[in-house]
């Protein structure tokens, strides 16, 4: 028997007035549009099987969770404007249940799993219904007894709301009464005497418009006219974004992650993209000696939100906080230091830490965004995307993280052992996906398949890390 839902209900009948869409948020455009169509695959992994965890929680759970999962994306005749549109749901047409041969291990069935991710991520997501799938992987991986594959398309929201969304869907596994926690964002160098800040921020405002400028202007041409160099990380082909993944993850112990960034006295973001870019170059140098000293860039995808200390998933979901995402996302470019220019691995995390200071604390990210909001007025939505799908394709890979919870979760009382998330749909052979979860940072490794080698990519990216701890850590920096 079916199970379907009306979102909007009032006497029995379901609403369909053109006064009950919303306007979609106009990144939520620029991603679901015929030049660019990201979406976003949440994996979670079970201690335990899940045979029998009933669909039902679909509709109890999942749906509630975000009233776009109840919607789709239509075009409003009148504007021009897309918007949501409450529709009712058949949660049969949005969950797959994969079958494999049995009796095989645990290594085969975890290239099964990821395997199977890369399938799904080549098939678009019908327009006709809501933009989201659910994928249940009954099998036992390295790391699990069983998995859950969320696919969301990205202009359902952020990476901030679509984790919050995801998380409210779930309890604690200790004790379900509490609410699930997401560790600090603060930095452990804010200064603490105001009136120093404003007079160091008005000294350094010359110089913060100046590189501000530079950086908006470098943006523009990289939407435009200028690309890296072609490299065994980037491809020459075109329709990259059409190509299937070859998919690996890897995990960091956040505890050593926070000895390095404690006596570097910088991030933890700092550190691990560092590690990321020493790795690649280490890579490239493998593959193609000369590579390594090429013009290659990495396209952080930035959240601007404002996030302070600890914050429950009941916080995240306020209406403050999950509002439409318009201004709270940016691109951040970084030039990758070339690994002939660089005297040892732990120039690659003070290079990235002066990169993305900088870049947080211009006006570039701001310009940008106006920029783009003149010109989806003047050109439209459709011309604006193509713009952002420049961006992408002509930088040499793509990182992008969100932060997990504290604790460790449960679905329906199976406890998950661990996440990881990935992305489809950008015109890059390389991105790079991390997310904390109970201590332990994953990396998910997405490359074009049969260009890249993910595994060796991932041993690279481990040496790296290695080096920068022994350097930072155990040398006793």
């Amino acid at each position: 028997m079916a199970l379907k839902v009306k979102t909007k209900i009032d006497n029995d009948k379901m609403y369909d007035e053109e006064d009950e869409t919303t306007p979609v948020s106009p990144l939520g455009q620029y991603l679901n549009s015929s030049a660019l169509s990201l979406s976003v695959y949440g994996i979670l992994e079970f201690e335990v099987p899940i045979n029998d965890m009933p669909i039902s929680l679909i509709q109890r759970d999942f749906l509630p969770a975000n009233p776009r999962f109840s919607c789709i994306m239509i075009d409003d005749k009148k504007n021009g404007v897309k918007k949501w549109k409450p529709v009712e749901v058949d949660v049969n047409d949005h969950y797959f249940d994969p079958k494999f041969p049995e009796g095989l291990s645990r290594d085969e069935y975890e290239e099964c799993l990821h395997n199977y991710i890369s399938k799904i991520a080549l098939e678009q997501l019908p327009q006709s219904k809501p933009l989201w799938q659910i994928h249940s992987f009954k099998y036992p991986t390295k790391n699990g007894a069983g998995s859950v594959i969320f696919k969301l398309h990205h202009s359902l929201g952020d990476g901030y709301s679509i984790v919050g969304a995801l998380l409210s869907c779930l309890q604690r596994a200790d004790d379900p009464s509490l609410p699930l926690t997401l560790p600090s964002r603060q930095s452990s160098t804010r200064p603490t005497k105001t009136n120093v800040s404003l007079l160091k921020a008005a000294a350094r405002f010359p110089f913060t418009v100046m590189t501000s400028l530079l950086d908006f202007g470098r943006a523009m041409l990289r939407s435009s006219i200028v690309e890296d160099d072609y490299t065994p990380i980037r491809s020459s082909s075109h329709g990259v974004e059409f190509r299937p993944l070859a998919i690996t993850t890897m995990a960091f112990r956040l505890d050593h992650i926070k000895k390095i960034s404690t006596n570097l006295k910088v991030t933890i973001n700092d550190v691990i993209a560092g590690a990321i870019q020493l790795g690649v170059r280490m890579y490239m140098d493998e593959e193609e000696g000369k590579s390594s000293s090429s013009n290659s860039t990495a396209l952080a995808l930035f959240n601007t939100r404002d996030i302070h200390g600890y914050k429950s998933v009941s916080e995240m979901l306020k209406p403050k906080a999950s509002m439409p995402w318009r201004n709270q996302f940016a691109f951040l470019h970084m030039a990758m230091p070339k690994l002939n220019e660089t005297h040892n691995s732990l120039d690659f995390v003070f290079q990235t830490h002066r990169t993305i200071e900088r870049l947080k604390n211009n006006y570039a990210a701001f310009l940008t965004g106006q920029f783009l909001a003149v010109s989806r007025k003047v050109v439209g939505p459709e011309a604006t995307s193509k713009l952002l799908y420049n961006t992408m394709k002509n930088a040499s890979m793509a990182t992008s993280n969100v932060i997990g919870p504290v604790e460790k979760m449960a679905l329906a009382n199976h406890p998950i052992s661990g996440l990881y998330f990935t992305v489809s749909g950008v015109p890059q052979s390389l991105t790079v996906a991390l997310v904390s979860y109970v201590g332990t940072l994953r990396a998910t490794i997405a490359a074009e398949e049969g260009f890249i080698d993910p595994n060796k990519l991932k041993i690279f990216i481990q040496k790296a890390y290695d080096n920068i701890f022994e350097a930072a850590v155990s040398s006793g920096c």
